[in-house]
């Protein structure tokens, strides 16, 4: 349970981080750099941040961020959220970023990972995978799970582990928001592949992060509102995660 990773989610948006459902009704809940480093000193173990700004403006708004990011911040952090070309990608690594979290567009072309993965090292590139449940297949999903690829999920992750992504993250559309746990079993199969797992969709408990950490075996656990909202703060997590381990043994 020591080597599990406790990872705070940071949806950006002009400079200041902020919260809804499915990127609407955003509401701004601080900025990215002071609440990063917040958690930092917390005890998070490493942070995401995810650029959720369409325009050009946006872009350059978030390379000068991860920028300020790496100059206050001692913990890793990855960074997502239009990354579409090596370019993209080499411009926040650059900037400061630890890892760059790809989604959307490996889908459409997933030579990305691999031209990410050659130039900077598989350790540098997280695979973001979106799926939801359909007649009982998980089908991979793009744009912020508004959109159906022809992907099925498992075969999907072996695809982007085979191509160089050193980390999966993660996120079942079907639990995102629903503070109802995680789905637990799918993490519990990911995690038979040789990387590194992140699960994220479904944080509400202590007990939660806990069941996806040890019956799912992710490696680690993100999540957003629990954090932003005060709800389950960093420091009671990790001590409430050692009491309930404990007691498993």
């Amino acid at each position: 349970m020591l080597a599990k990773r406790i990872i705070p989610c940071l949806d950006v948006r002009e400079g200041m981080t902020v919260k809804g459902i499915n990127f609407e009704g955003l509401r701004t809940v601080g900025d990215a750099v002071e609440l990063g480093a917040k958690y930092s000193a917390e005890g998070a173990d490493e942070l995401v941040y995810l650029d959720i700004s369409a325009t050009l403006e946006g872009r350059n708004t978030f390379t000068s961020l991860v920028s300020r990011i790496a100059e206050r911040i001692n913990i890793p952090f990855t960074v997502g959220g239009g990354i579409a070309t090596i370019d993209d990608a080499a411009r926040l690594l650059d900037a400061g970023a630890d890892k760059v979290s790809v989604n959307s567009a490996a889908v459409r072309n997933p030579a990305l990972i691999d031209e990410i993965a050659r130039k900077y090292g598989s350790q540098f590139v997280v695979a973001a995978i979106d799926a939801k449940q359909i007649d009982g297949r998980w089908v991979v999903t793009t744009h912020g799970g508004k959109k159906l690829s022809e992907r099925e999920l498992f075969t999907w992750a072996a695809e982007v582990v085979d191509r160089g992504a050193g980390e999966i993250l993660f996120t079942s559309m079907d639990h995102d928001g629903t503070k109802a746990g995680f789905a637990c079993e799918v993490y519990a199969r990911l995690a038979d592949l040789s990387v590194p797992i992140i699960a994220s969709g479904g944080a509400g408990t202590i007990e939660h992060i806990r069941d996806v950490l040890t019956v799912g075996r992710a490696d680690a656990a993100l999540a957003a509102s629990i954090f932003h909202y005060n709800e389950i703060p960093i420091p009671v997590l990790k001590r409430a995660l050692g009491a309930l381990v404990r007691s498993l043994v």
